[in-house]
């Protein structure tokens, strides 16, 4: 027998079995018919030097039939990706078994223990064992909007850690040793622009002008920070997002951050930031972050403004490639400033509880288009 297989039935999985669900439907079929559903996670890797930056993520598209994983590493002045993409299994089978070709990521303990493995392919392989040094952080909801139409609707959880194991490039195999290896990740899902293009329609009104992002997930040794902001071009905050988790599990929200961001004059890539946010007693805890290596996430990466990889879109069955980027190549350069960067951040804290503390993590920002605060006033203008 080949019970829910067949005709509208297709999607009845290993999930069903379990008392996990939503809608009065299979787990396989997305609680939206939205294209744009998506669900996948996202992790970091480095070890504190600003000689290398190790970024990579596993998604599943239900509704487009396809799931990918990536693997980015920027070392020095050189940006490598592996893409893998193939289809989605319909009954939702390949969620338990979160795989894509040779690379897989393996739930050793929920929120808390990850085993991320990427087969040799190209010449790049992984083996690395994620632990979280705190609890996850929930995140509020993030929407985002043009016009009437729904762009971004999702929810995502964070957290940072440390890494132990082996990356391997080219035959040369980089021990990684959690004392010194920490990095963060998030898991995130709703919706969000992935795939193939999809028809225009009537042109939006008002046109969109850009968005700023600011994306701060840091690890102290005896707290974690997530911070997450967006402004709108006239700077109108539409999400805001900062929260302190101690190793007892107390968490703090930390009021309303103000933040200055240091530009490399003439570009929009930040050296590092001033990040002012408030405990709950009203005092100020301030961060002063510095970017000790940039890696634009939409040039090999898939997010964003990618030209090259688009998360979610069908490649074909068992899909991959390598891509390598001389980031001085004028061609590759000019495409920094037009999506958002990620970064190995490095953070001195001063305030309550927090007095000199050093901590590392992602610096991430995105000026993109026009901002009023930081004083860009189109897509072209760049930092003084």
């Amino acid at each position: 027998m080949n019970h829910g297989l067949h005709g509208e039935y297709v999607g009845l999985g290993p999930l069903d079995e379990y008392p996990i669900h939503q809608l009065p439907r299979p787990v396989a079929w997305a609680g939206s018919s939205d294209r744009n559903f998506y669900d996948r996670c996202y992790l970091n890797a480095h070890d504190r030097t600003g000689d290398l930056f190790l970024i990579t993520g596993l998604g599943f598209y239900p509704n487009l039939g396809t799931k990918d994983a990536f693997v980015l590493l920027r070392r020095g002045d050189e940006q490598t990706a592996v893409h893998l993409g193939d289809a989605a299994d319909p009954r939702g089978a390949d969620r338990m078994d979160q795989r894509v070709g040779a690379y897989r990521v393996e739930v050793v303990e929920p929120l808390r223990k990850l085993r991320l493995v990427l087969e040799e392919t190209h010449g790049m392989a992984l083996d690395l064992t994620w632990e979280g040094s705190f609890d996850v952080v929930q995140e509020l909801p993030h929407v985002m909007r043009q016009g009437a139409s729904t762009i971004l609707d999702a929810q995502r959880f964070a957290q940072v850690g440390t890494w132990e194991g082996t990356i391997s490039v080219d035959g040369e195999d980089i021990a990684v040793a959690p004392d010194r290896w920490v990095g963060s990740r998030d898991r995130s899902w709703g919706i969000r622009p992935v795939g193939e293009a999809a028809p225009a329609g009537k042109p939006a009104d008002p046109a969109f002008e850009g968005m700023w992002w600011l994306y701060v997930p840091m690890r102290f040794d005896d707290f974690g920070i997530v911070l997450i902001i967006q402004e709108t071009p006239d700077g109108y905050r539409t999400l805001n997002d900062c929260t302190r988790i101690w190793k007892d599990g107390r968490v703090e929200q930390l009021g309303w951050p103000r933040a200055e961001i240091h530009y490399a004059s003439g570009t929009r890539v930040p050296t590092g930031a001033t990040i002012t946010c408030q405990t709950p007693e009203g005092k100020d805890l301030v961060l002063e972050v510095t970017s000790k290596l940039p890696v634009p996430i939409h040039v090999g990466g898939g997010y964003g403004g990618d030209s090259d990889w688009t998360h979610g879109m069908w490649k074909g069955p068992g899909f991959t490639e390598r891509l390598t980027y001389d980031m001085n190549d004028p061609a590759v350069a000019g495409r920094v400033m037009f999506g958002v960067i990620d970064h190995v951040g490095h953070a001195i804290a001063h305030g309550p509880g927090a007095d000199g503390a050093e901590g590392w993590g992602l610096f991430e920002h995105g000026a993109l288009g026009r901002h009023d605060p930081s004083g860009f006033t189109d897509w072209f203008d760049l930092a003084p």
